[in-house]
């Protein structure tokens, strides 16, 4: 081994390993990428350089790319996954079969080189298999540099040409993408049709196209004064047959653009410097997107001050796709929507910037966390933006519709391998937006909030897990927390609590509390007296080694003694006259999602309704 490679490999052994313990690394790629687009033809060839860093103790012998576009064809495993899964998701069913070799998607690899010496490899599906010349050691940089050619599928999920509302290229997952590696190895999850998972780099990417076509993407436009249709203070009459669009982005993990001749580009900006683009055509799908600008601008500012800023100097919202899906510094959602569709629907996709293009979980792993956390945040947003709007109930009622159902499946499922479509959305969606919901009530809003706050500062820019988020709500709210991380996620035990009894105890009043349900949960109580006096107590859980404070809200929160998981009752003694309490009610403020609401309060009602 060479002197230099030897010191490199023991420096690297000795800064991922501290007091015996393992460190936090991750992997870095840099794309350099030509792009030479047939708009006619519906295909381009394209030149891409990538310089990668293995930050990894591993010595890598073999390394893989995904080469998405090649789901988009008949006999795919995104196509016979689509036809098989219980309940088709109406935008894909059959459609990938029926494709015609002019409609189908592929890319293909013409040469690839590694440090300017011949490669070997295999395309086996959505995944490139490439076998190397010479390992790549901890801490060392290879370049890798490939010639490929592709063809835009017709647009059936997310990405694809000539969407319903005709515009014409979605291009999303559109190149060879390096797969992650990590701590678990090589994720090399074949593309049919979930979530993703991407190494966090930059990228420098050159697209030329017809010169009627005007373009939005990740990173930010280099010549734009070259370009002009708003992207330059300059009147710009172009005579040339094509333009090239020059793109850099830095400090990310994926890259997506969106073309089309008839788009309108407006912006506006923020306080911050941020500029956000608009681009849709302007026709009878697109009628409320004038106000689109005014909404956008304010989501940002919601979330920029309770979640953390927004770092990039750019966002952009183009019409496009087949739904609304996320991308670093882009978002592409279809056009024809009610106004609150539409604000609803970029609230979501715009906060994705937090929830996976800043705070970059595993999505295939752990869907609920990038989804179910930007739904909490999305209905936080438009709670303050949107008359009328009643955050998280849907969530809740989605929740309890599975559990009624029979298919629920836990949230460690791998979101490929849900037995439904129903069964992940639900997960992913609704039980990652209850589960912060719910840590709300066991913590407290305000400690949760100063939690996801944290959250960002400590872990943008990489990939965090499950652990890495409960860990800092550990720190923020001194409590122990890892039963309810294990409890909610990887299990289908439901919570049920009963108020059994109310009896008479001499002056005081006797309350029998009983634990249907198989998940521990502490309780949270009111108690109204016929005094018109309310009086708030909480029952954390032993495990808990500790209680939440008082939140906004609420007067005085007295806390009772503790709750041992493993017993099914709990006598509480209240210092109150049995006939001096008008009710009595478990959670009022509605936040654990106990399966049967029935029988929460005293004297029992039969009509119970969602309680915010």
């Amino acid at each position: 081994m060479r002197l230099n490679n030897l010191l490199v490999l023991l420096f690297t052994l000795f800064s991922f390993t501290v007091y015996g313990q393992k460190c936090y690394w991750q992997q870095e790629v840099a794309y350099e990428m030509q792009i030479d687009m047939d708009a006619e033809q519906n295909q381009f060839n394209g030149i891409q350089k990538l310089s990668y860093t293995n930050h990894s103790p591993d010595t890598l012998n073999r390394v893989f790319y995904h080469l998405y576009f090649n789901a988009f064809q008949p006999n795919s495993m995104m196509d016979v996954r689509s036809r098989t899964i219980e309940d088709p998701d109406r935008r894909v069913g059959s459609r990938i079969e029926k494709l015609s070799p002019e409609e189908i998607g592929y890319q293909k690899i013409e040469q690839l080189h590694q440090d300017g010496k011949k490669l070997d490899f295999e395309v086996v599906g959505t995944i490139l298999e490439v076998q190397l010349n010479e390992p790549i050691l901890p801490g060392e940089q290879t370049v890798f540099e490939m010639e490929f050619s592709a063809q835009v599928p017709l647009q059936v999920r997310r990405s694809g040409r000539d969407n319903k509302e005709g515009i014409r290229f979605s291009m999303t997952q559109w190149y060879p993408k390096m797969v992650e590696y990590d701590q678990e190895g090589w994720h090399t999850n074949p593309y049919i049709g979930r979530e993703f998972h991407g190494v966090w780099g930059s990228f420098d990417v050159k697209i030329s196209i017809d010169a009627d076509y005007i373009l939005g993407a990740t990173g930010i436009l280099q010549n734009p004064d070259e370009i002009g249709y708003g992207y330059s203070d300059k009147e710009i009459e172009h005579k040339e047959e094509k333009l090239t669009w020059h793109f850099k982005a830095a400090k990310t993990h994926d890259f997506a653009w969106v073309a089309d001749p008839d788009f309108t580009h407006t912006k506006t900006k923020l306080e911050n410097g941020t500029v956000l683009h608009f681009l849709y055509q302007a026709d009878s799908n697109t009628v409320h997107w004038d106000s689109l600008p005014h909404y956008t601008a304010r989501i940002f500012n919601i979330m920029n001050h309770y979640f953390g800023e927004y770092p990039y100097k750019q966002y952009t919202v183009a019409q496009g796709g087949d739904g609304g899906m996320e991308y670093p510094m882009i978002t592409l959602i279809t056009g024809k929507r009610s106004k609150g569709s539409l604000v609803g629907v970029t609230a979501h996709e715009a906060i994705h910037s937090w929830y996976q293009h800043l705070l970059a979980t595993n999505e295939a792993q752990y869907p609920w966390m990038d989804e179910g956390f930007t739904s909490y945040a999305g209905d936080f947003v438009m709670d303050s933006i949107w008359n009328g709007f009643t955050p998280f109930e849907g969530s809740y009622r989605s929740y309890y519709r599975l559990v009624e159902s029979g298919k629920q499946e836990p949230l460690t499922t791998h979101a490929d391998h849900y037995h439904t479509n129903r069964a992940y959305g639900t997960a992913s969606y609704s039980m990652g937006l209850i589960f912060l919901n719910q840590l709300a009530y066991i913590v407290g809003e305000d400690v949760l909030l100063s939690s996801l706050k944290r959250y960002y500062h400590e872990w943008r820019y990489k990939h965090p897990t499950p652990n890495d988020f409960i860990r800092i709500v550990e720190k923020e709210s001194g409590i122990e927390l890892n039963w309810y991380l294990e409890q909610w996620i990887e299990t289908t035990n439901h919570i049920d609590y009963a108020i059994e009894s109310v009896n008479e105890e001499g002056k005081k009043t006797k309350v029998l509390l009983s634990k249907l349900g198989n998940m521990p949960m502490p309780l949270d109580i009111e108690v109204k007296t016929k005094k018109g006096e309310t009086k708030y107590y909480t029952i954390p859980l032993r495990i808990m080694r500790g209680a939440k404070r008082n939140e906004k809200g609420v007067g005085e929160l007295m806390v009772a003694e503790d709750w041992p998981w493993t017993f099914p009752q709990y006598e509480w003694i209240l210092d109150l006259p049995k006939d001096e309490i008008e009710s009595i009610m478990i959670d009022p403020t509605g936040r654990i999602a106990d399966i049967d609401q029935s029988n929460n309060q005293y004297p029992s009602k039969t009509n119970i309704t969602f309680k915010k």
